[in-house]
């Protein structure tokens, strides 16, 4: 097989965003979308030159003309779907954030395992130049000793009647963009909190519709974290060292590409614009899932980061609710 056949479970918005990283792709095409009306899909199909149309998710599960599944359900439904998909197997890309329960989310790895299909999580952020760039300051030591990463993730709602207010769908904004910062800090320091505290504000259905938190790791490090449904857009990431720090104006989604920027501040001297290779923000997650499919390769967005992240995802909801600081590892160890 040199081509995969992608399918998408789904109409849903974001589809736009995956559609065109699937087709500049080398390995990849777009065959197919499902909606739970046939006359959906098939509009769908016809609006974005898909082939094949199906009246059903299960319907294109079924289906031999597919290979891999896009999974852009609500939150509520991607653990459901994502195991189904792969036990009818097919390889699965799920978007952001992979379950809501850290139960959820061990049955998806234990039956990725068990049929030896490929299931990774969509945070296309983390497969983009920028991002591996941060990373590579961060492990050869370019900014010294990390002692504090900063990242923001808002934006406001055009129309209150959106599935991110509905608490039953996962809703709220840590889950649905405040993940963003989560996992650039879990990134950046390269494993899981051993405690944390957050501070949520509740609109008047009952998700958080501003979030946020300090996460404390070991040897003294921390980071701060935010996420808003209600201010205008906004987002940055800063990692701060003992002999510098990176800002990022652009860390997570690629709004104007031509914005984005990099930039050193070194303890001493003047601050410099790194150069960042552009690429399609969404094409590096679908040239993985390619690369783990068909060349054997493990996907570079691990499935035990994946678990630590919701976790620790949780642990910031449970420290929001009890107003307590909330450990993820054993006091005596930190």
């Amino acid at each position: 097989m040199t081509k995969l056949r992608w399918g998408l479970l789904s109409t849903a918005n974001i589809n736009r965003r995956l559609i065109p990283a699937i087709r500049a792709s080398a390995r990849g095409e777009l065959v197919a979308v499902a909606s739970r009306q046939r006359e959906t899909a098939e509009s769908y199909a016809t609006k974005w030159n898909i082939p094949h149309a199906f009246g059903s998710y299960e319907e294109l599960l079924a289906s031999d003309e597919v290979d891999v599944i896009y999974n852009p359900l609500p939150n509520h439904l991607h653990a459901e779907w994502s195991i189904r998909a792969m036990k009818a197997g097919k390889h699965v890309l799920c978007e952001k954030p992979m379950a809501l329960t850290l139960a959820e989310v061990d049955a998806m790895i234990e039956t990725a395992e068990k049929t030896g299909r490929v299931l990774a999580e969509a945070f296309m952020y983390r497969h983009h130049p920028q991002t591996k760039i941060v990373g590579e300051w961060v492990q050869n030591g370019r900014l010294g000793q990390i002692t504090l990463v900063r990242a923001t993730f808002n934006f406001a709602f055009r129309s209150r009647q959106n599935i991110r207010l509905v608490p039953e769908y996962g809703g709220g904004c840590l889950w649905d963009v405040g993940v963003y910062p989560v996992s650039f800090a879990q990134y950046v320091m390269g494993s899981s909190p051993t405690w944390v505290l957050g501070d949520q504000w509740l609109g008047d259905t009952g998700v958080d519709e501003d979030f946020a938190g300090q996460l404390h790791y070991q040897d003294g490090r921390m980071a701060q974290i935010s996420s808003s449904f209600r201010t205008p857009f906004y987002t940055y990431a800063e990692v701060i060292g003992t002999e510098g720090r990176l800002y990022l104006n652009r860390p997570f989604v690629g709004v104007n590409d031509a914005e984005r920027q990099l930039v050193f501040y070194p303890k001493d001297g003047t601050p410099e614009v790194i150069p960042v290779p552009e690429q399609e923000l969404y094409l590096g997650e679908v040239e993985d899932m390619h690369a783990a499919i068909l060349d054997g390769k493990p996907p570079y967005l691990t499935l035990a980061e994946t678990r630590n992240h919701i976790r620790t995802v949780l642990a910031l909801y449970e420290s929001a609710r009890t107003k307590q600081v909330v450990w993820l590892t054993d006091q005596e160890e930190a």
